[in-house]
């Protein structure tokens, strides 16, 4: 038995309310491209619309010009979707909330996760939607989950209940050292002073 290796997220697709409403929330409110649209090739009566959520990957959109908005909270059973978490940066992030408001949209407030900072809304249709920003950047070739699970393996063996900015601090120490040679012998902390 083998794995299917995954590479990454191709798409997530949702069902929306209608054709412009979509193109408002995605593009209009958070700044997606709107690539391209067709009909739904499962349901011709629904239309299909392609969004650039910012790193060339896609969310899409079933559009039926019969559904309009409704902000119910959606069910959070298990098995159903609790919410999306799009990635912002720390710039974008702090004027979330100014922009929000100038729209009347009710949400969190800015949440602080430790490593990273958190505000949820709901879409017109209800679904929980989080802005989510790193506290970091990770090293030159690494990714944030490399970070992470470096950071986790120190959390972990300090005993603390959760990742906070020093295990992420020693994370990234601990990946630029194995990733950059050098030519000291000893790479230990100094005080030169």
């Amino acid at each position: 038995m083998r794995k299917i290796q995954s590479q990454g997220v191709h798409h997530i697709t949702l069902v929306g309310a209608d054709r412009q409403t979509s193109i408002d929330f995605w593009d209009g409110v958070l700044g997606m491209a709107f690539v391209f649209e067709q009909p739904n090739l499962d349901n011709p009566n629904e239309g299909h619309l392609y969004f650039d959520p910012g790193d060339g990957r896609l969310i899409t959109i079933f559009t039926d010009e019969t559904r309009t908005t409704k902000m119910i909270r959606l069910p959070q059973n298990p098995g159903q979707v609790h919410h999306i978490a799009f990635a912002v940066s720390q710039a974008s992030f702090w004027q979330a909330v100014d922009r929000l408001d100038q729209r009347k949209v009710k949400h969190s407030g800015p949440k602080d996760r430790g490593f990273m900072d958190s505000i949820y809304f709901r879409d017109p249709l209800g679904l929980l939607i989080e802005l989510a920003s790193y506290r970091f950047e990770p090293p030159a070739g690494a990714t944030h989950t490399d970070v992470l699970t470096a950071a986790h393996h120190i959390r972990v063996a300090a005993g603390a209940a959760t990742i906070d900015q020093n295990h992420i601090a020693d994370a990234i120490e601990q990946i630029a050292h194995a990733k950059a040679q050098s030519l000291s012998s000893d790479r230990s902390a100094k005080n030169p002073f």
